[in-house]
C-alpha cells in the first residue's frame, strides 16, 4: 500500500525556517517524481517544488527560489523541503505527491499529475 506522510510545519515568525519531511511506505521513493504542493485558504493547490526520480533534475516555484531547497534521502526513504526566508504568503497546507512519471517544466507544478498524495501539514509564518 502506497502512503506518503508529512511532517515538519508548524508555527514560526517571517524570516525562519522549516523543514518539511514526506515519508513514504509501500514503495521506494526513488523510482518516483516527487513533488511538493501548498494550499492556501480560499486559493488553489499550487506546486511549489519537485524533485524527479533517478536524480533527473529538480523544479521551484519561481516566488520560492532561493530560499526553498528540495532533498531526497533514498536510506530513508524521505524526501525534504528544507525552507528558510519564510513569509507570511508561504502560509498553507504543504502535501507532498508521488508519481512514476518524470516531470518536466511544463507538468511538475500540475496537481493531477500525481497519483499519491499525503495527508498535508500545516505551516503559518506570522509575527
Amino acid at each position: 500500500q502506497v502512503q506518503l506522510v508529512e511532517s515538519g510545519g508548524g508555527l514560526v515568525q517571517p524570516g525562519g525556517s522549516l523543514r518539511l519531511s514526506c515519508a513514504a511506505s509501500g514503495f521506494s521513493l526513488d523510482d518516483y517524481a516527487i513533488g511538493w504542493f501548498r494550499q492556501a485558504p480560499g486559493k488553489e493547490r499550487e506546486g511549489v517544488s519537485c524533485i524527479n526520480k533517478r536524480d533527473r533534475g529538480t523544479y521551484y516555484k519561481d516566488a520560492v527560489k532561493g530560499r526553498f531547497t528540495i532533498s531526497r534521502d533514498n536510506a530513508k526513504n524521505t524526501v525534504y523541503l528544507q525552507m528558510n526566508s519564510l513569509k507570511p504568503e508561504d502560509t498553507a497546507v504543504y502535501y507532498c505527491a508521488a508519481d512514476l512519471s518524470v516531470k518536466y517544466g511544463g507538468a511538475w507544478y500540475i496537481p493531477r499529475e500525481y497519483g499519491y498524495w499525503g495527508q498535508g501539514t500545516q505551516v503559518t509564518v506570522s509575527a
